[in-house]
């Protein structure tokens, strides 16, 4: 193996790597890290951040950047239990309606007008949000998931894994497949690598883009929902800053940020790798969560070095 193809292993695969280091450490530290119970703990909250990551993982691929993740996110979760007062269905398609469009709202005017992403998407930020505020009276109301079927959605489990998990993991081996052997993700990598040479080539840019932030709505807008039913309730404190997690998950998990390179298991890595991490951290037992949010910030720091490290030693070759 020459040295181009080390640093490909390493980018696409460190994420795996690191985890599986940081999973044998906390099993010889910890008697209560190795559990079934903290496993499973640790998968059911980082499947919620998995859902919404692999939709910025497209967006990300693509070139783009999608910041209203995270008010989409809490956005979902208040319509769904407002909507499950009107049973299932309603619960699940008012949020992924709502969330869609305004996922393509977002794909639309970047697209079509070639504003840059942070500047949309930071704008749907802060108008999903509002529109959240309005819906639940500021903040003052919390609507309460009436539906028990859809409750269950949230909180059942099959062979110790709650419906959520195994949704993501579905949604998981989809996105692989649709990135890896559809002409949809072979249109989504031409963009992130050079746009002006994949419109050039015959690759419908504009219909492309639009479909990766609608694609980051509807996931956003499912993962709030499925949070919803989890909760039995539309939390309205949610999703601060959740964006930025999701995008250290991605990027941690190899992704460039410049576009052009990435996948789903990188990704889906980098979710985990931040769940053992927090689940390491509550096990010291000393240490305030605000801890978590250092050592994510140091490791995305690294990769971020890492990452263009690798990427100079692949043209030298």
């Amino acid at each position: 193996m020459n040295r181009e193809q080390v640093s490909r292993v390493l980018q696409q695969h460190g994420a795996v790597m690191v985890l599986g280091v940081l999973v044998i450490v906390g099993s010889l530290a910890f008697d209560s890290f190795a559990t079934t119970g903290n496993a499973a703990s640790v998968v059911v909250s980082s499947s919620f951040l998995a859902i919404i990551a692999i939709g910025m993982t497209f967006v990300i691929i693509s070139g783009g950047i999608d910041l209203s993740v995270g008010s989409l996110f809490v956005l979902g979760g208040v319509l769904a239990a407002y909507g499950s007062q009107y049973g299932l269905v309603v619960a699940l398609l008012l949020p992924l309606a709502v969330c869609g469009l305004a996922g393509l709202l977002q794909g639309l005017v970047i697209a079509r007008t070639g504003m840059a992403p942070f500047i949309v998407t930071l704008a749907g930020l802060l108008g999903v949000r509002g529109l959240m505020l309005a819906i639940s009276d500021e903040g003052a109301t919390t609507y309460l998931v009436e539906d028990r079927a859809f409750a269950a959605l949230g909180q059942g489990d099959v062979l110790g894994l709650t419906y959520p998990v195994w949704i993501t993991i579905a949604l998981s081996l989809a996105a692989m497949v649709l990135l890896q052997r559809t002409g949809f993700g072979q249109n989504v990598y031409a963009i992130g690598g050079n746009e002006q040479a994949a419109a050039l080539m015959g690759v419908p840019v504009v219909r492309t883009k639009v479909y990766v932030y609608l694609m980051s709505g509807l996931l956003a807008g499912l993962a709030g929902a499925l949070n919803a039913a989890r909760l039995s309730s539309g939390v309205t404190i949610l999703g601060i800053g959740m964006e930025l997690d999701v995008i250290a998950a991605v990027v941690i998990g190899g992704t460039l940020l410049t576009g052009g390179a990435g996948g789903i298991t990188g990704t889906v890595a980098g979710v985990l790798l931040l769940g053992v991490i927090q689940s390491l951290i509550n096990q010291v037992g000393n240490l305030t969560s605000a801890f978590q949010q250092v050592v994510s910030g140091l490791f995305l720091a690294l990769v971020v070095v890492a990452q263009r490290l690798l990427s100079k030693a692949q043209r030298l070759t």
